[in-house]
């Protein structure tokens, strides 16, 4: 078993996919023609996204939309970078809305976050050094 892709259910995926490459230079992969599904560039694992309207046909019940959340909700999207602080004001700069500034962990590692306009929370941090 190993992890293929990540989906995340966004009210526009091709505003999603504009916000990722604009704020973090990641690339589209592919957008279907009906505008619900799109990945993006992200190497081995797969970063997706697909319209609310397909989560809410494949959950009874629906789903928590996390652009509807007041907070974001318990899970995050983490993109490695060396340069963290450029990343960090990029994002900003695109329309993301900072949770936590950088700041350095016990370990060593930078960390910062922020949560994208349609309301995914993304952590941002440099490599882990071993």
């Amino acid at each position: 078993m190993k992890l293929g892709y990540t989906i995340l259910y966004v009210p526009d995926v091709a505003k999603s996919l504009a916000f990722f490459g604009k704020a973090f230079g990641l690339k589209t992969r592919f957008l279907h023609d009906s505008g619900t599904y799109g990945e993006l560039e992200t190497g081995a694992t797969t970063l997706s996204f697909a319209a609310h309207e397909l989560g809410d046909a494949n959950f009874q019940g629906g789903h928590v939309h996390a652009s509807d959340s007041h907070q974001p909700l318990g899970m995050e999207i983490a993109l490695v970078t060396e340069n963290l602080a450029a990343a960090h004001a990029a994002a900003i700069a695109a329309g993301a809305t900072e949770l936590a500034a950088p700041s350095t962990k016990p370990w060593g590692q930078v960390v910062s976050y922020l949560r994208t306009p349609d309301g995914c929370l993304v952590e941002l941090c440099t490599p882990i050094v071993a």
